[in-house]
């Protein structure tokens, strides 16, 4: 794990766009990242999207994957694959 990337415990969940946004730290910028539903899904091994009827739900299904998330993360952040905001996406 890079160890001048840090992961503070900032989370919420987004139920217009359907995504958890968390927090990466880099050299004192604050970097977005996204996970969506169906990237929760599939890393909880779900057959099915979860409903987003409960924020707490989805966010306890992303504190179930979050180091996977952050390993993820940290690969589009060192590989510079921000969109036009300065955010990444892991799907």
């Amino acid at each position: 794990m890079n160890q001048s990337i840090l992961f503070p415990d900032l989370q919420y969940w987004d139920d217009a766009q359907r995504q958890i946004c968390f927090m990466a730290q880099l050299q004192g910028m604050n970097i977005k990242c996204y996970i969506s539903a169906n990237k929760l899904a599939e890393l909880n091994n779900f057959s099915e999207q979860p409903s987003s009827g409960e924020a707490a739900a989805m966010l306890a299904l992303f504190d179930a994957v979050r180091f996977d998330a952050e390993e993820m993360a940290e690969d589009l952040i060192a590989a510079e694959d921000f969109d036009e905001f300065g955010a990444v996406h892991l799907g």
